[in-house]
């Protein structure tokens, strides 16, 4: 629970129809357990206490008496065991019978929350026995206490206040209007259902899409229970397929036909960050609402949910390589339209034989062919200098050649030490002075180029640099447009290992293998004995680890304490818990210090849902204080 984090659960015993007695005693024990695996929110199936095929024996008093009484009893068994409850019961209120979802907490009824939307037809037939709760609002007695009896609720937790609980029951999903719209827009962050859905051929799939779909559009969380084994199959099945989903994920689903009780860890942080965010969400009137407090000690639970190492990549091989041919797309399409619309034939590349550059001359090429622009009007410069290595150049060299674009070679070491010379440098020095100046060197080169061939500078930096202003500043940091400016580091090695595995060309393939191979290093220092000496992640910290901060940070605004502690249980096999905190510390530091460099960053495409722009995802003062993150 802490954190946001919460562990729900979704059941339904193996009932027997209409005996409450002893569904009661299953669901107590139901309740005991999955309380000892640490749920603080559970939900049963429809009508659990009674059983959903009940039938026209729904309209005898000895059973709705006897449902009446156990619930009281389930009640009472909750006394103490931290959670909320969800279970269906059927309810007499003034001489009309209801099919209800009752809330449950710490031996008391909440709140009993009516069927809006009784189906009759086909296999249904609840008109025969119930009535819409649509309208009712009235007051059933439980032990001396006043129940609410009406569809709206908020069951709103006092120490967690991201959690506030609504519900509907089965076939209010399933209309065109669904209550738990006006529930989310009143502020429910989760939506319980208990529900008897009959078990058909293809329904599965359409219950899942269903279930998962409405949770993407609340922008919540959705525990979907579903009645099963125990239910009369006298004319139809019910398989027990529970669901648990969140903002269109499904973090978890019951194998059908087992009565499996699945459990999930949702995060209503991160779903109160995403209503936060998307301001077309809309928030609803809450006066028509009653809203219900209820209590749960916050614990620190051992989280069973697992995030991406690289939350920016798939780890599906398939959708992988899929997301990949979209972003090169995205990439190139952007820049053919700003070729097209600056009537553009030329365009100039840095290239270094590293990967943002390869990615970047990679994507140029792919637009000057949607533009049918011969590739030769591709020129890629490389500079080579103090730090560049023999396999860097030649790989450079040879992509070019690969590609059919037009190599030009300018060595700076000459005009740099003429700069050095000019500013009275001393070339002994290997600071910040001597790198940056190589950086500038290069970019001016490039522009003055761009001009010779009435051509754009196209910019090789990536997202993650951007991110820790890992640029120098009106060198590298600056083009006519950035095509990787929103691409993350470690989403830009696998663009370039996919254009490596679907080309034709095996030499050129072989060349985006080694890229892929070599250290990543902007080689502005020396090397030693012919290899790369200046490795950029061992300055700045491993990109996988920056990616993985920046993503939830960006995203979903989650604060430093809570990356900690899902860095540490992502990257437990990896790094050890001071290298993640010392990372995390410098990830921080460098993002509110170098906010200046993204204020004034060139045109480039956004191709996910985290970006640095000024003009779109980051409208960041340059002079922000962190001190309220770190």
């Amino acid at each position: 629970m802490k954190d946001g984090f919460i562990k729900v659960a979704c059941a339904t015993p193996k009932i027997k129809v209409a005996d409450p007695v002893y569904n009661a005693e299953k669901i107590i024990e139901i309740i005991k357990e999955t309380g000892a695996n640490g749920a603080s929110l559970l939900v049963f199936s429809e009508l659990t206490i009674s059983g959903y095929t009940c039938g026209d024996l729904f309209l005898q008093q000895p059973l709705l008496t006897e449902c009446k009484r156990q619930l009281g009893k389930i009640a009472k068994e909750t006394k103490g065991e931290n959670m909320l409850v969800v279970v269906g019961c059927p309810l007499v209120v003034k001489q009309k019978l209801y099919n209800c979802a009752v809330v449950i907490s710490d031996g008391k009824i909440l709140g009993i929350v009516p069927k809006t939307h009784l189906p009759n037809y086909s296999e249904f037939y609840e008109l025969r026995h119930f009535t819409t709760g649509k309208d009712l609002d009235e007051i059933l007695w439980f032990d001396e206490e006043p129940v609410s009896v009406c569809t709206n609720q908020l069951f709103v937790c006092e120490e967690i206040p991201e959690l506030v609980v609504a519900c509907e029951v089965c076939e209010d999903l399933w209309v065109p209007l669904p209550p738990s719209t006006y529930h989310a827009m009143a502020g429910a962050t989760v939506i319980c259902n208990p529900s008897a859905s009959v078990e058909t051929t293809t329904k599965e799939t359409y219950r899942r899409n269903l279930v998962s779909n409405q949770s993407a559009r609340l922008l919540a969380a959705y525990l979907y229970a579903d009645a099963g084994e125990g239910e009369s199959t006298q004319d139809v099945v019910y398989s027990g397929h529970h669901l648990i989903c969140e903002n269109g994920s499904v973090l978890a689903q019951a194998k059908r036909f087992t009565n499996e009780t699945i459990y999930a860890d949702i995060d209503v942080q991160r779903l109160a960050a995403e209503r936060r965010k998307m301001t077309s969400f809309p928030g609803g009137k809450t006066d028509d609402y009653e809203e219900i407090p209820f209590s749960l000690k916050v614990k620190k639970n051992k989280i069973s949910r697992t995030f991406p190492k690289t939350p920016f990549v798939p780890d599906n091989r398939d959708e992988r390589d899929k997301r990949c041919d979209e972003i090169l797309s995205l990439q190139s399409m952007g820049l053919k339209k700003r070729l097209e619309h600056t009537h553009c034939q030329h365009a100039v590349v840095g290239i270094s034989g590293g990967l943002d550059s390869t990615l970047a001359v990679l994507v140029t090429a792919r637009a000057f062919d949607m533009l049918d622009i011969p590739r030769k009007n591709l020129v890629c410069v490389t500079m080579p200098c103090f730090g560049t290595t023999d396999r860097t150049y030649q790989n450079a060299v040879s992509l070019i050649k690969e590609l059919g674009a037009t190599l030009k070679e300018v060595r700076i070491e000459k005009a740099v030490r003429q700069h050095f010379a000019d500013i009275g440098h001393d070339e002994s020095v290997h600071d910040v002075t001597y790198e940056n100046s190589q950086a500038r060197e290069r970019t001016q080169i490039l522009m003055d180029m761009a001009n010779q061939y009435n051509g754009m500078v196209i910019g090789t930096g990536d997202m993650s640099e951007l991110a820790l202003g890992w640029a120098t500043y009106n060198g590298d940091h600056m083009s006519m447009y950035a095509v990787n400016c929103s691409v993350p580091k470690t989403l830009v090695r696998y663009l370039v290992l996919y254009y490596a595995e679907t080309t034709e060309n095996k030499k050129l393939s072989e060349v985006l293998m080694d890229v892929l191979d070599t250290p990543v290093s902007p080689e502005l220092l020396p090397p030693v004995d012919g290899v790369i000496s200046q490795k950029t992640e061992d300055l700045v910290g491993p990109y996988e680890l920056h990616d993985f901060f920046l993503y939830y940070m960006m995203r979903f605004g989650f604060p430093k304490a809570k990356l900690y502690r899902m860095a540490k249980l992502t990257f437990k096999d990896v790094y050890d818990k001071e290298t993640i905190k010392k990372w995390l510390d410098k990830f921080y530091w460098r993002f509110f210090s170098q906010q200046f460099k993204r204020s004034c960053l060139p045109d480039g495409p956004k191709v996910g849902s985290v970006a640095v722009s000024p003009r779109g995802d980051l409208r960041m003062p340059s002079d922000a204080s962190p001190s309220a993150w770190i």
